[in-house]
């Protein structure tokens, strides 16, 4: 299979001295799941940051399907995005749209044909079991129910790769499984996932690939890992 993520000696530097990534190698594969952990200050959000260019790195190569992106230009950065999926912890969702014009809302900023809007919403709408929701808004919803609709939204536009940063972190129990089981989905339509997470239950039980991330160094990589910290 062919590299979807490669670093090739990255580093990261704050302008506060502190050294968030320390010299990181990394090949995710297409098609891979990938959990990433470490406890806090590890260098996980960092990490997560550099894959869809919140961040530039001080040193070293990221490329995303084969492009260099830290060499993009600012202006470049947008159009890049588009080809990334990007699930956050905390939903940011538009308030004042609906479910459908939520999703929606991906599509019209790269001026896809209406039609080809409406079949794609609906498509990643029955994915994430929600087309039944999709004329209500964000507050009518539960914080499950929300992270879905962000979902869908992060998929809509097909990208090669889907970047999750404490997706579950909000959210009970089974409303994490829940969502899980459309990560799962996902992945088996060929999407790459890297998931940062705290999770120990899930990394435990829905086996994958483990990167374990320490004072900003790759400490572990295994297929099919355990979490591996203390509670």
């Amino acid at each position: 299979m062919e590299d979807m993520i490669l670093m090739q000696n990255v580093w990261k530097a704050y302008p506060n001295g502190v050294m968030a990534l320390n010299g990181v190698d990394l090949s995710v594969k297409q098609g891979e799941f990938v959990y990433v952990v470490g406890q806090s200050g590890a260098g996980k959000s960092t990490f997560i940051k550099m894959i869809f260019r919140e961040l530039k790195p001080t040193k070293g190569k990221i490329f995303i399907n084969h492009k260099n992106i830290a060499t993009l230009k600012d202006r470049q950065v947008p159009y890049f995005r588009r080809k990334i999926g990007v699930v956050f912890q905390d939903f940011r969702l538009l308030p004042k749209m609906t479910v459908y014009e939520n999703v929606a809302f991906a599509l019209e900023v790269i001026e896809e044909h209406p039609r080809l809007i409406k079949k794609r919403v609906m498509e990643v709408l029955d994915l994430v079991g929600l087309k039944h929701k999709m004329r209500s808004f964000p507050d009518q919803l539960s914080g499950g129910e929300q992270q879905r609709v962000s979902i869908a939204r992060s998929i809509c536009n097909r990208p090669p790769v889907l970047i999750a940063d404490e997706p579950t972190g909000n959210l009970d129990p089974e409303t994490s499984w829940q969502i899980m089981d459309v990560f799962t989905r996902i992945n088996d339509q060929g999407t790459t996932i890297v998931m940062a997470t705290h999770n120990r239950e899930i990394v435990n039980k829905l086996k994958h690939r483990v990167i374990a991330l320490e004072g900003g160094m790759i400490v572990r990589d295994e297929e099919e890992g355990d979490y591996g910290y203390e509670a």
